[in-house]
């Protein structure tokens, strides 16, 4: 280490430039992993000699020190220290003294940031996973309470075909659970640790970067030095994953804000929407929803940044890459912040049952049921499309079907039974359908999707618990 004295900067960090390279105010998160991370290093250097057993105690004594100062928030942060290893660097050498110096043995600022951030990354997997778990049971819930209430479908933002709420409120499950999918792969792409990389070619020392991987609780070690510094897909898939997560919300977002207005009039208003007017007494706005719809653009636009400093840097390290926290700290506040809100939302809405039964007895959202109905009967589906297409056109009563009757009187029973919108619904029983029994079908395969997350989530959960472990367990 290149102190000169206890609490002297190191002479790395010594430059007219300093303020500029500060990256302290975007990487104080990864404090309590880059501690962990130094922990489980000062053991490896340790077991293969680089250390003797009384300086790995002092190591992860002066360690726990430091982190007992930043969860009591008297840790004493130095801004011109440049980042949080500096920080945690000086300050351990004021309370271990000259033994600190040998705790970077082996170790690069390069391989200790990739560490740190995989730790996170993994810690901030299974928080918004959790999160996002609480969202599908949430939406499980109204989907069960709302199994057999009709509700137009939509196409072109024009009434199409009759499905349920459940049935709408389960598609938007689905695809919040690809993206909880999404999370759990990038997990598992990441769980490969870097330490032992060094710069970007290893070291001379008698290293173990197995040992470091296994009590960190990495699947594995890196392939390759250089590429193990340098790569940040992680975060990238991360954001990518965050980004498409805000997508999905922000449809969940965009139909809460129709169902909500008066020409839908879907919803009924109340204050878990959002606030009311300034002005206008008899507003309340979905702003919760419309911000969830918002923030999208704040995802999407992390995800663009971060490629952009990925794209065409060469091997290994580049100081650009000091701009990889910011855009993954911002999509995971937001991420969080959404998946809160979207929580609530679903669990306080309440649906205007008399408006969904008059919606639900619109004609036209049964003439696919009439067309059927005719193909059923031995008519040729375009034959059938355009005989109900030119009904419907006709300008008469849409619900009155005696034209058709007339012209197909073998399908003239049928035809009666098709303008009851319950029958049409439950009759839709294909395979992912909206019928009761096909709902019920989809309820039941969520609820075992939901149980295998809860085996993920402990799994997870018991890595990221290492770093706690590491923190607060006696010395070896």
């Amino acid at each position: 280490m290149a102190t000169t004295k206890s609490g002297d900067p190191p002479s790395y960090v010594i430059t007219p430039t300093s303020e500029f390279l500060s990256s302290l105010e975007v990487d104080r998160p990864l404090l309590r992993y880059d501690l962990a991370g130094s922990v489980a290093h000062a053991r490896m250097l340790g077991e293969v000699g680089l250390l003797a057993p009384d300086e790995v105690r002092a190591l992860e004594s002066g360690l726990r020190a430091v982190d007992l100062e930043a969860r009591t928030g008297t840790f004493p942060w130095r801004s011109e220290l440049e980042d949080v290893h500096t920080n945690v660097e000086v300050r351990l050498t004021e309370l271990a003294g000259p033994v600190a110096g040998k705790l970077h043995t082996g170790r690069s600022r390069n391989d200790q940031v990739a560490l740190d951030e995989r730790l996170y990354l993994r810690a901030t997997v299974h928080d918004l996973a959790g999160r996002l778990v609480r969202l599908e049971e949430a939406l499980l819930r109204r989907a069960t309470e709302e199994r057999s209430t009709p509700i137009p479908g939509y196409t072109h933002l024009q009434r199409a075909q009759l499905v349920t709420v459940a049935h709408v409120l389960l598609a938007h499950f689905w695809r919040f659970e690809r993206d909880l999918d999404r999370l759990w792969a990038t997990a598992a792409r990441a769980n490969v640790s870097p330490l032992g990389a060094g710069a970007l070619a290893g070291s001379t020392l008698p290293l173990d970067p197995a040992r470091t991987a296994q009590e960190l609780g990495f699947d594995r070690s890196f392939e390759n030095s250089l590429d193990a510094v340098s790569d940040r897909d992680p975060l990238a898939e991360l954001l990518f994953d965050l980004a498409l997560f805000a997508v999905h919300a922000s449809a969940l977002g965009e139909e809460i804000v129709l169902y909500a207005s008066k020409e839908f009039g879907y919803l009924e208003r109340s204050p878990v929407l959002g606030s009311g007017s300034s002005l206008m007494p008899q507003k309340r706005n979905p702003d919760a929803a419309e911000l969830v719809r918002g923030k999208a653009g704040r995802s999407i636009g992390d995800l663009v940044a971060l490629l952009t400093v990925l794209k065409g840097l060469p091997l290994a390290y580049d100081r650009d890459l000091q701009e990889d926290k910011a855009p993954v700290l911002d999509a995971v506040r937001t991420a969080t912040a959404v998946l809160d809100a979207l929580g609530d939302l679903v669990g306080g809405i309440r649906f205007d049952a008399e408006r969904l039964g008059l919606a639900a007895r619109d004609p036209e959202l049964l003439a696919t049921d009439v067309a059927e109905a005719l193909v059923r009967h031995g008519t040729p589906f375009r034959a059938a499309h355009e005989a109900v297409g030119a009904h419907f056109r006709a300008g008469s009563d849409p619900a009155d079907l005696t034209p058709l009757r007339r012209s197909f009187p073998s399908a003239a029973p049928e035809l009666d039974a098709v303008r009851d919108p319950a029958t049409a619904v439950a009759r839709r029983r294909t395979s992912g359908g909206p019928a009761p029994d096909a709902v019920a079908q989809q309820l039941e395969l969520a609820r075992a999707r939901l149980a295998a997350h809860a085996a993920s989530l402990s799994s997870l959960g018991r890595k990221v618990g290492l770093v706690e472990e590491l923190l607060n367990e006696e010395e070896k």
